[in-house]
This record gives structure tokens, C-alpha cells and sequence, in this order.
């Protein structure tokens, strides 16, 4: 017999992918893959090249990650996830894809609950986004 939370546990979980490079959508897709960890529901990507269009579906809800290219033009994610934060009630976990290392500092005024850099190291990418669902399905 399942537990209490295996009950409450979502078939999938929706990870929204916003750059305007759709190289970088498709490495954070491959980088993750459909099941990242065993204790997860798998997850299903949706993707988006714009930054109106991000907004929109997260006001619709139902998204449980928000990956976001710092990189994407004209609207970067780092600007774009501190205007998530200040719009979006409740707002998913957001994940930023930083230009350099360096830039991590701009991901902790953004909000951002994680930060990744280019190029995407996979196994950080992994590792960052399996801590953030999990920390989420916790709450």
C-alpha cells in the first residue's frame, strides 16, 4: 500500500525551459533527461523562446521548475526570474543558467534559488535541479 506521500506524488513533473537559443533548450533537456533521480516522478519539458510566453504559462500554474538562460536575448533570466519573483504567487523554484561562474552573485539578487554557468556541466545541472524538486515536494 502506497505512503501518504506517494499518494500525493504528481504523475510528472513540468519543467519549464526558457531561452532564446534553442541549442541551449535542447542541452538542458538532454543534460537532465526524462528521470534525473529514482525517488522523482519523471520529468516533462515544456519549452519557450520568449519571455511573454514565460509569463503566461506560469500564471496558468502547474509548472514545478523554472530553468532560465541568463543568456537568452532580449529579455536575459536573471532580470526575468526577479520579475517572476515579485509577480508570480506562488512561484515554482527557479533555476538560472549564468554566463561564467562569476555571475552567481547576479542569480542571488535575481532570486533565483539556483544557479548554474555555461557551459552545462550536466552532472551540476543534475544535481542542482534533482536538490530543488526534491526540497519542493518537501514543502
Amino acid at each position: 500500500m502506497p505512503n501518504v506521500a506517494e499518494a500525493k506524488r504528481p504523475a510528472v513533473l513540468r519543467v519549464l525551459v526558457y531561452s532564446s537559443d534553442s541549442d541551449t533548450r535542447r542541452q538542458v533537456m538532454l543534460a537532465l533527461g526524462r528521470n534525473p533521480h529514482p525517488e522523482l516522478p519523471p520529468l516533462e519539458y515544456l519549452e519557450v523562446a520568449t519571455a511573454p510566453v514565460v509569463v503566461d504559462r506560469l500564471d496558468r500554474g502547474g509548472i514545478d521548475l523554472v530553468v532560465l538562460d541568463g543568456e537568452a536575448a532580449p529579455t536575459g533570466g536573471l532580470g526575468l526570474a526577479k520579475q517572476l519573483k515579485d509577480e508570480v504567487e506562488p512561484c515554482p523554484p527557479i533555476l538560472v543558467l549564468t554566463g561564467r561562474p562569476d555571475d552567481a552573485w547576479l542569480a542571488n539578487w535575481s532570486r533565483a534559488e539556483a544557479a548554474v554557468s555555461h557551459p552545462i556541466d550536466p552532472f551540476a545541472l543534475t544535481e542542482a535541479v534533482v536538490g530543488l524538486l526534491r526540497d519542493s515536494e518537501a514543502a
